[in-house]
């Protein structure tokens, strides 16, 4: 019972995490001037647009851009977009290192909080999978009516079959968040292609298996489990495999 109890504090602490860290939005050296969003509004020729864009972006560090070759901006919010930034349409705001809104946990899943919406997968799984091995044996005695019939009877078969149904959901959705983890990509970078200035594509975010999983967790392995702040950096810019592979490469060339 140990176990369980520890297993059930940390998916409610990740759980409450998960929800009370509101989504992290980019800072305001992304927003435009009064005078460039003027000029936005007198000029409708997008070439134009993007020239003002392509101006303001050679201060500021974005690697990603659209297919195009234009930088991303959100025209709702009025910002120029941050790499691994996207527009909520559920949160109607953009949203730094964006995965998706989960309406389970009522909030955006990003670089506020992504850590313990995975830790919340993990415990829950963890705890699915102790209740299953735990209250099997009963379940199976009580099915073969080896066991006298008591009250206890039907709880016991409903608590392991609710929560052997709710491991199937749980554990791909957890493997594949370990692979996003794994290739430090976001699952809204996963479903749309990224494209890069400068950059090589292949070398993107990730920076080898033991980088990626602190840009999650954390440079101190011995927080990885628990529900803390471990967050690195500022969301707005992260460091790529062309850097790690380029040291000396410490900007780009608009």
């Amino acid at each position: 019972m140990v176990f369980y109890h520890i297993f059930f504090i940390m998916l409610a602490w990740s759980y409450g995490m998960t929800i009370l860290n509101r989504p992290a939005t980019p800072s305001k050296e992304f927003d435009l001037s009064d005078i460039e969003q003027g000029q936005f509004v007198r000029q409708e020729k997008q070439d134009f647009h993007q020239d003002i864009l392509q101006c303001i972006a050679k201060e500021l560090p974005i690697y990603t851009v659209t297919k195009n070759g234009n930088i991303r901006y959100c025209r709702i919010c009025n910002l120029m977009m941050p790499d691994r930034c996207y527009h909520c349409l559920a949160c109607n705001k953009c949203v730094l290192k964006h995965y998706s809104h989960r309406f389970l946990v009522n909030n955006c899943v990003g670089f506020s909080n992504y850590k313990y919406y995975f830790q919340l997968l993990f415990y829950v799984m963890l705890h699915c999978l102790f209740v299953c091995t735990t209250g099997l044996q009963y379940a199976m005695k009580f099915w073969t009516q080896e066991l006298p019939y008591t009250d206890a009877k039907y709880p016991i078969l409903y608590m392991v079959g609710v929560n052997a149904v709710l491991l199937l959901f749980i554990v791909p959705i957890f493997i594949y968040h370990c692979w996003l983890v794994g290739k430090n990509r976001t699952s809204a970078e996963n479903c749309k292609p990224l494209f890069f200035r400068n950059i090589p594509t292949n070398m993107g975010f990730s920076l080898g298996l033991s980088k990626n999983l602190k840009e999650v967790f954390g440079e101190e392995k011995k927080y990885w489990l628990l529900p803390v702040y471990t967050r690195k950096g500022d969301g707005c810019s992260f460091p790529t495999g062309y850097e790690r592979e380029n040291p000396e490469q410490n900007g780009i060339d608009f």
